[in-house]
């Protein structure tokens, strides 16, 4: 039995037990022999006495019955009906007497609440796994916390970090622009001026006589293709044999076939090189 709800209701029940006892025999004594006025009150008493361990004996056991509890709250509503009936019936101190009238009703309610305690009571093992689950919990709980701070914090470095690294690449990139342009304008400068064609003149006029110097600057921006070279039509066997043979005796000794295909291809000639190693053994042979 808990002490904090079984001491308070086995108390109260032992109060008004007394109480009910003293009130029987004191209002009844007066119309009945004594005796019987405590054998009447020793009945309330004992029948709730007895109704009330039946309880307490299925409650031990895990049951409940229905006819039971209300036999006991009968006979603590006949407590308290008798605690009231002589309340007014005294000429004196009735108010007193009204305010102990509930005693019954309140020792009936104090072990409806011991009831709910013991069955919603959990056992020491019980209540140390229920808090190491919470500490677990919470445990688990400030880890994950944790955990978002550390990653958001190392994302604000990450971000700050890039973000000042571009900035450095935004710098240097206009920097250097800027210095581009300045170099650009000097050259340009540079060129638009009558000193620079008078230099020019004197340089070149030593080694190109009767040329005028003329300096221009690289154009920046998009560049047109120049349109590939148009081939001539393929040389037939014969042609291919008769080149390969001249270029071959052009020189004493005969040239080599590497050089020869050196020299074929260097006077603008074209042909695979399946077609000119073929023509090249025609000829040797």
């Amino acid at each position: 039995m808990s002490a904090k709800t079984g001491l308070p209701a086995v108390g109260m029940t032992a109060v008004s037990m007394v109480l009910t006892l003293a009130v029987v025999v004191m209002w009844l004594g007066t119309a009945v022999p004594w005796p019987v006025a405590l054998v009447v009150g020793l009945g309330i008493d004992g029948g709730w006495l007895a109704t009330l361990a039946y309880e307490r004996r299925l409650a031990a056991q895990g049951d409940h019955n229905r006819t039971v509890t209300a036999v006991g709250w009968s006979f603590g509503l006949i407590a308290t009906g008798v605690l009231v009936a002589h309340a007014l019936s005294v000429d004196q101190d009735t108010a007193a007497w009204l305010a102990v009238a509930w005693l019954p009703l309140a020792a009936k309610a104090l072990w409806l609440v011991h009831s709910l305690w013991e069955r919603t009571a959990l056992t020491a093992n019980a209540l140390d796994a229920i808090r190491g689950i919470q500490q677990e919990a919470r445990d688990e709980a400030a880890v994950a916390r944790a955990r978002l701070r550390a990653e958001a914090a190392t994302e604000e470095t990450r971000l700050t970090a890039v973000t000042e690294a571009g900035a450095r690449v935004a710098h240097v990139q206009a920097k250097t622009a800027q210095t581009l342009s300045s170099a650009w304008s000097t050259l340009e400068t540079a060129r638009k001026g009558e000193e620079t064609g008078r230099a020019l003149t004197s340089v070149t006029s030593r080694v190109t006589p009767g040329v005028t110097a003329r300096w221009e600057l690289p154009v920046w921006g998009p560049t047109e293709p120049v349109p590939a070279l148009e081939q001539g039509p393929a040389l037939t066997d014969a042609e291919l044999d008769a080149v390969v043979d001249e270029i071959r005796t052009s020189r004493v000794p005969a040239l080599s076939y590497r050089e020869m295909a050196s020299r074929f291809r260097a006077a603008g000639h074209s042909a695979s090189e399946v077609r000119l190693r073929a023509a090249w053994k025609r000829v040797v042979a």
